[in-house]
């Protein structure tokens, strides 16, 4: 007989509705990742008992772990569905692959979860590099290969959410923004044009919700698909808020 993987998804119609598994049958492909399984199981959405059901609904873009879309908890580990490959996970699993939503977001339909809360904090914490319009300007302050290299782990964020999935101070009951937004204003504060409004991001970050409210349980840096050093990135937010209300004391 062919061989098919059991899949077993967590669903749920809408925002408003109870949650509740079916299970599915895959036939197996070689090489195949939960993205494939997925698309297999919108093509033909029959559970494993043969009884008819919807597509199930998730994100999906660039298909090669780079645009963050298609985050999910995949055997009880938050990750990537395009870069989850089935037969490693059924190396940790055994026979059935297990699939929910993240829990930290709200669930808009099956797999698809809303994660505005991750972009607003960016917005918290400007992480952007403000412009004087549109005009040329001429060439910016450059910055030094040391500097380039420092920056570019940080800069390949993809607010895929990971890390917040991860982070047990990031839930309904706590203002922290979360590692990616920590991490993004020390990339920020280290361009040399981002630089302007350092003193703004570090003042967000002395607030509640910032770096005091950083538990250090390290569960981000281990989760994150593009390996960022989030940990470093906190570190040096502590250090630097810490810098800024020191000299905000001594009026300096």
């Amino acid at each position: 007989m062919a061989r098919t993987v059991t899949v077993r998804i967590l669903r749920k119609a809408n925002p408003h509705d109870t949650a509740h598994w079916e299970v599915f049958e895959v036939p197996h492909e070689d090489g195949m990742n939960m993205t494939t399984v997925l698309q297999r199981i919108a093509a033909h959405p029959v559970t494993s008992a043969n009884q008819d059901t919807t597509p199930v609904a998730f994100d999906a873009c660039c298909l090669e772990e780079v645009c963050g879309a298609c985050s999910m908890v995949i055997n009880g580990r938050v990750r990537q569905a395009c870069s989850a490959l089935v037969d490693s996970l059924l190396e940790e699993s055994g026979d059935t692959i297990e699939v929910q939503p993240m829990t930290k977001f709200p669930v808009v339909r099956d797999l698809i979860v809303n994660r505005r809360g991750m972009f607003d904090s960016l917005k918290r914490v400007r992480a952007w590099v403000k412009v004087d319009g549109y005009h040329d300007l001429g060439p910016g302050p450059s910055a030094t290969v040391a500097e380039q290299e420092e920056a570019y782990p940080l800069s390949r964020c993809m607010t895929c959410g990971c890390c917040v999935e991860a982070c047990p101070q990031f839930n309904d009951n706590s203002p922290f923004m979360g590692p990616a937004a920590i991490s993004q204003a020390v990339l920020f504060n280290a361009h040399p044009t981002g630089k302007v409004e350092k003193d703004a991001r570090l003042d967000t970050l002395t607030l509640p919700g910032g770096i005091v409210d950083c538990g250090n349980s390290q569960n981000c840096v281990k989760v994150c698909p593009k390996d960022i050093p989030l940990t470093d990135s906190i570190a040096k937010a502590g250090r630097d808020t810490t810098l800024y209300k020191l000299r905000n004391w001594f009026g300096r």
